[in-house]
């Protein structure tokens, strides 16, 4: 059984030591820290399901089916248009203040939720909870999981403390990834969350949504000056040469020759491609929102879409 007293950090499992540890140095109580780390509804509840499609080949599988999402999302494309003039102020607004184009964030809005149509069914919480007691850290991947997992439930904490909210009333519905709102942001990306017109940011609100997805583009990837459309070689083409190179390379990547650290190589498809340069650099971008080839040619891909009819 966890012991835990409330003038400090000392508990049995030094994972929950090192969460509170890390958000008293954000500015929550030992109180509440201890309350919340202690509580049965959001530290003994786990979520077997989304453990599972955590898993290594449940990710893999992930990968593959998001070039088949990219084809059926295709037909989203008028919606994706209406949406764009119903919120146009907020869009006028967003691409003034951070340089992001209006149709890449619908593209995102768009892959993430269905413009928020899909509902979340998990809790935030204990999605990372859960990966962090049940993951043995055997690995390199593991630990990395771990680590993911408690700089996450240490977000929440602190993102719930500050608003006043109880831990038995924090709960952030999310997917089974533990990503939040119609922008689908991780608990640590909270603080790239703005409202439109407001400071705080609510993620479920569809014009705040808009805004904090294009100020963590904007932020986080230095997007800060909109895409020329002029400039984009026949995006559809592009796409398909793409998914034809991927299925012929297994360790196939749109912009990168090689992992940040250097320790592994891949198969770049725009790397000695001088036209498509100026997409590559987009594209590096959009994966700062998710690290996934096929999801940046995929936002690519009705983004433009979007642009073109837009221009009818």
């Amino acid at each position: 059984m966890l012991m835990g007293k409330y003038d400090n950090c000392e508990f049995q499992n030094r994972d929950y030591k090192d969460v509170c540890e890390q958000v008293v140095k954000n500015g929550v109580s030992y109180l509440y820290a201890n309350k919340f780390l202690l509580s049965y509804f959001k530290t003994q509840k786990f979520d077997d399901v989304s453990y599972k499609y955590l898993q290594p080949k449940y990710i893999q599988t992930h990968k593959k089916n998001e070039k088949k999402a990219n084809n059926v999302l295709v037909k989203f494309v008028p919606e994706m248009v209406e949406h764009l003039r119903e919120y146009e102020e907020v869009y006028d607004y967003t691409e003034r203040k951070y340089g992001v184009n209006r149709e890449i964030i619908a593209a995102i809005l768009i892959k993430e939720t269905k413009l928020g149509k899909i509902k979340p069914t998990h809790d935030a919480f204990i999605v990372f909870n859960t990966l962090v007691v049940r993951t043995k850290q055997e690995t390199s991947r593991e630990k990395w999981l771990v680590t993911m997992g408690k700089t996450n439930m240490s977000a929440i904490i602190t993102y719930c403390y500050n608003r006043g909210v109880t831990p038995e009333e924090c709960n952030l519905p999310s997917s089974y990834a533990g990503a939040v709102g119609i922008p689908q942001f991780m608990p640590n990306s909270f603080v790239y969350a703005k409202g439109y017109k407001t400071e705080i940011g609510d993620l479920t609100k569809m014009e705040d949504a808009i805004v904090s997805a294009s100020n963590f583009l904007h932020q986080k990837a230095e997007f800060n000056e909109l895409l020329d459309w002029n400039k984009v070689p026949d995006i559809v083409d592009i796409e398909t040469q793409w998914y034809n190179f991927e299925f012929e390379h297994e360790d196939a990547s749109f912009v990168y020759a090689k992992t940040k650290n250097g320790d592994k190589e891949y198969k770049c498809f725009t790397c000695d491609k001088a036209e498509l340069q100026y997409i590559r650099e987009y594209a590096k971008k959009i994966m700062r929102y998710n690290n996934s080839s096929n999801y940046a040619v995929g936002v690519m891909r009705l983004a433009y879409d979007a642009h073109s009819e837009l221009k009818k």
